[in-house]
């Protein structure tokens, strides 16, 4: 029998190493970057074409290479960072393994122009799929400008696994801002399809922070500083009443290199303690300095998790900082900042004053006037089948004790008495509302998104949303990197019956709100909360139009310990069974339980 195992070729071993380092174009922007942080340069321009798919081009002014060392380069295993294995536990550069230019060189095609100070001529390099093609003497200014272009030309699969444009341009974006946030003193650019989106002069570390998270980050950071023996601790974090309800604005970097780490958000949280709700997520920029031997950052292929000698006492280090910084700037707790907002009533009528009415969302009622909806949700009940994940539990539905009963007007008697009993919530989160077979527990959040998601659904579709014109128009600042995001579905936010218009390179001005909008919501909060939704959903391949409903409907709706009176929480169940799918909320998470009078006689029965 003839030996079966033998060396695969160069071309293929790349190929097979660029399945781990190069995972979409964002992971070519960052080793690109990298590299010139590495060389030594002071100004970098990172140039992108259609999210990198078409060209992904890197200018620096750094030390630039020779001949021998551009053509070196693109081999596997080329580096100049480290010569033995100890140099391992010694590693102050970004990059060190020498694996990604040969990876990228065998799934893209690439030019290479470089010089050095010290070289007449610089030198020019073109490769596609390893395989050299040109290579020539030029005239060239010191440095490198690298061009990688149609990514994945030759490896159809992983092109087809590739996101849309906006999802890969926001991965670029991250990278971006992860590097120019962690070298406040290196001039950064980004153009996107010949649109500069970054322009960033050399600043201090708050000033960085603030050019590249925006011009309003600045009012909410919090300056954090801790020298020990075993490690430096510098940075920021976020005022507790600007947290968020979805993760974005939190950066870890140890020795200027960004990490994630769940232990050390865990300790970031930690701190925060009895300051924000659970729901939300707290702001922070942190930069940790350890002496490179009691890390080991060669655990993972992108670099961004790395293994502490001592992981807890660093966490306790990080806890005690960030709360002494909180505690030195005299923050004082909030645990639900939010729990004074009330719902929206058309003509500004209070909950319980005279002629309230039903928040924005559906129909208007007077406080007395019966629910005309009960009949008709009763009636979807009783037919309902629950999907598919839920079957676990046995089919159950809220008119299955009245399915048995012969009399067609016992529905009807149902719905009535139901509406003598007020419903109550439980914990400012759940409300009870009583029914004949039992009770419902309703989780009022996620009711009040499926209401606001249908209405937004609707109002774009009709395009009938009214406007509120606002007596004094407000200017927004957005995180720069959002700003084509914001661009993008500017014309479905108007739709809704805003009116926000582009004011500058990351501000916009906001001259009218729709018209039943709850003013006691901060704009500025709504637009930046609306936009994290939106970005964390283009994974969900949704369309603009659902993406759009969804996000706002979430960073709209009542809160979680928001407190509400008795028509309120009428009206919230009232417009829940008017929707057209009331079972679920957007996000998939079930709006009601059931709850039969027999399953609780079995419970204290059992």
């Amino acid at each position: 029998m003839s030996d079966v195992i033998q060396l695969l070729p160069d071309s293929v071993a790349n190929q097979i190493a660029a399945g781990e380092v190069i995972q979409r174009p964002a992971s070519v922007v960052k080793e690109l970057l990298e590299n010139a942080l590495d060389a030594g340069a002071s100004e970098i321009r990172l140039v992108i074409k259609e999210a990198g798919k078409l060209l992904i081009q890197v200018v620096d002014n750094g030390s630039g290479m020779s001949e021998t060392d551009a053509r070196l380069c693109f081999e596997r295993h080329a580096t100049s960072k480290i010569r033995d294995a100890a140099d391992l536990f010694s590693i102050r550069t970004m990059g060190f393994r020498g694996e990604a230019m040969a990876s990228i060189a065998a799934i893209a095609q690439v030019e290479l122009k470089t010089r050095r100070k010290e070289d007449e001529l610089g030198i020019r390099i073109q490769i596609e799929g390893s395989r050299v093609e040109a290579q020539e003497a030029i005239q060239h200014p010191v440095g490198t400008n690298i061009s990688v272009k149609n990514l994945f030309f030759n490896v159809p699969a992983r092109r087809n696994f590739l996101k849309s444009n906006p999802v890969e341009l926001r991965h670029i974006n991250d990278e971006f801002t992860r590097i120019a946030i962690a070298h406040p003193g290196v001039f950064f650019s980004l153009h996107h399809n010949n649109n500069e989106i970054f322009h960033l002069l050399p600043a201090n570390q708050r000033q960085r922070i603030v050019s590249v998270l925006g011009a309003n980050t600045n009012k909410k950071l919090v300056p954090v500083q801790e020298e020990t023996d075993v490690v430096s601790i510098d940075g920021f974090v976020g005022k507790p009443e600007f947290s968020k309800k979805t993760r974005g604005e939190q950066y870890f970097f140890v020795n200027r290199r960004f990490i994630k780490s769940p232990y050390l958000h865990h300790a970031i949280n930690a701190a925060y303690e009895d300051l924000i709700s659970k729901e939300h997520y707290p702001s922070y920029v942190i930069f940790l300095e350890i002496d490179p031997k009691q890390i080991d950052i060669n655990v993972h292929p992108t670099k961004q998790e790395i293994k502490f000698e001592d992981e807890r006492l660093i966490y306790n280090y990080l806890k005690v900082a960030v709360r002494h910084a909180l505690g030195k700037h005299n923050l004082t707790p909030t645990l639900d900042f939010d729990q004074s907002r009330s719902f929206s009533y058309a003509g500004g009528a209070s909950s319980s004053g005279e002629g309230a009415k039903t928040f924005s969302g559906g129909s208007y009622r007077k406080p007395n006037e019966p629910v005309k909806e009960w009949e008709k949700v009763y009636a979807d009940l009783a037919t309902f089948d629950p999907p598919t994940g839920d079957s676990d539990q046995p089919a159950m539905t809220i008119a299955s004790a009245m399915s048995k009963k012969e009399d067609a007007n016992d529905l009807e008697s149902m719905s009535e008495s139901s509406e003598l009993k007020a419903p109550y919530q439980i914990h400012n989160r759940y409300i009870v509302s009583q029914i004949k077979s039992g009770y419902l527990l309703i989780d009022q959040r996620v009711a009040h998104q499926r209401i606001l998601y249908e209405k937004y659904l609707r109002q774009l579709s009709q395009q009938q949303a009214g406007t509120q014109v606002a007596l004094f128009a407000k200017t927004i600042h957005i995180n720069p990197s959002d700003t084509p995001t914001l661009k993008e579905i500017l014309p479905l936010i108007n739709q809704l019956g805003f009116d926000l218009k582009e004011f500058g390179q990351d501000a916009f001005v906001l001259q009218g709100t729709p018209a039943d909008f709850d003013h006691k919501l901060n704009e500025q909060r709504v637009i930046e909360e609306l936009l994290e939704q939106f970005k964390s959903n283009l994974e969900l391949h949704l369309n603009h139009t659902e993406n759009l409903a969804r996000s706002l409907a979430i960073s709209t709706s009542v809160k979680k310990g928001q407190s509400l009176g008795e028509y309120e929480m009428r009206a919230l169940i009232d417009q829940l069974f008017a929707c057209e799918i009331p079972f679920k909320g957007p996000t998939g998470r079930k709006c009601f339980i059931a709850f039969e009078l027999e399953e609780l006689d079995l419970r204290f029965n059992s």
